[in-house]
């Protein structure tokens, strides 16, 4: 009797271990949450999955501007004030003021000459890591809409929305505006021309997946097979050509690519061609007429550097997983990286140069004024200043910091 009660027993044990470890199979460390699904069908699950087997690039790219691009808004992220005498802005028919209830955050817009009041809007969505600016996106129901106040850092001030007129008009925001701020977005109209989004299928900031691709099946394949270190079902950028690394970051830095050929501005997927998928309206521009901020890509393959490096890319001077921004001894160290030979000499003024810190960046990438990102400061535009991705030799006065 007791021989079959233990016998029962073990059976009992060995139906419910198959039956747990089956379970576990189907849980979510196996199974990640999809956050959103591509229209080729490969599958986001966001970068926190990311963090299990990179924790150290995770938390350095935390720290970045690409990272930091969008948020939901939150007081951390929100930079302008909301104090008394510190939280409006007014244009020529508008006074819009940011006031803050409970946890939230809205703009309040009343018709100047009149005693109307528009009701509230929220901010949302944050645009912008603060580094040159800031916008606020607001949701009404499912569209999504740009608010008409901005912060301008170099003045720490709310400013009209760069492009905004000075009277009310809604601002829906598409496709194309958000493919650079956001690393996936749903529009329910495919072409992305409209501005009703799925809730519930947005990334924020530009994350690992942006450049690495949806990696459902990755983080699947190696929740499964923790000994197997070789990496799968995961693009890895240094093991593809140069111009489809270039087209990882040209997505978004080489202008508006408004000419769509297929699909929609989140059509492409990094590792693919770009050209098959968007180009820009106009091509063939000198490389003086190409804009600083919307254009590096194009700045960058002109320069001289580039075209005598066969292999340079983006990821030759800058790791998109740290913040390096200011860090000038990190790119003195690249460019004499390759300019370490008696024929390059410093023909700048020794005083000058050495009160630079030698900051090489200063002299053959200055800072430029934009065509095409100002703001109206005081009834005047004023252009924001952007690095300059031309390498080139330029006059003294355009050394700026």
């Amino acid at each position: 009797m007791k021989k079959k009660m233990f016998f029962v027993l073990v059976l009992f044990l060995a139906a419910f271990a198959y039956y747990f470890f089956s379970t576990m199979k189907g849980l979510d460390y196996y199974e990640p949450e999809i956050i959103a699904t591509h229209s080729e069908g490969e599958e986001f699950v966001g970068s926190r999955t990311c963090m299990e087997c990179h924790a150290d690039i995770h938390a350095s790219h935390l720290e970045t501007a690409h990272y930091n691009t969008s948020a939901l808004a939150n007081a951390d992220n929100i930079l302008g004030s909301f104090k008394s005498n510190s939280n409006t802005v007014e244009t020529k028919e508008l006074e819009l003021t940011m006031q803050k209830k409970g946890k939230s955050f809205y703009q309040q817009t009343k018709i100047k000459g009149t005693n109307e009041q528009l009701p509230p809007e929220k901010f949302d969505i944050v645009i912008g890591s603060g580094v040159k600016g800031q916008s606020y996106l607001t949701w009404k129901e499912d569209k999504l809409f740009q608010l008409q106040a901005s912060y301008y850092p170099p003045l720490d001030t709310w400013i009209n929305s760069p492009g905004y007129p000075a009277q009310r008009l809604e601002r829906p925001v598409r496709d194309g505006c958000l493919k650079c701020h956001v690393t996936f977005a749903k529009n329910k109209d495919f072409s992305g021309q409209g501005n009703q989004y799925e809730k519930a299928q947005f990334l924020y900031g530009v994350d690992c997946e942006k450049c690495h691709r949806p990696s459902a099946k990755h983080v699947i394949f190696h929740r499964n097979n923790p000994d197997v270190k070789t990496s799968r079902f995961m693009l890895q950028l240094d093991t593809i050509a140069r111009q489809k690394r270039l087209d990882a970051c040209a997505q978004c830095h080489s202008g508006p690519r408004d000419n769509l050929v297929q699909g929609n501005s989140f059509s492409f997927l990094s590792g693919e061609n770009l050209r098959e998928y968007s180009r820009n309206f106009y091509t063939g521009q000198p490389n003086t007429e190409l804009d600083v901020h919307g254009n590096q890509y194009g700045l960058l393959t002109t320069s001289k550097c580039f075209i005598q490096s066969p292999q340079m890319d983006c990821s030759s001077c800058h790791d998109p997983h740290k913040k390096q921004r200011g860090d000038t001894s990190y790119f003195n160290q690249k460019c004499m990286g390759c300019h370490t030979d008696n024929s390059t000499k410093c023909t700048g003024d020794v005083a000058e140069v050495s009160s630079m810190g030698n900051n090489c960046i200063s002299c053959h990438m200055p800072n430029s004024p934009s065509k095409g990102m100002s703001v109206e400061l005081n009834s005047l535009k004023t252009s924001v200043y952007v690095r300059t991705h031309l390498i080139g030799i330029y006059p003294k006065e355009q050394w700026l910091e």
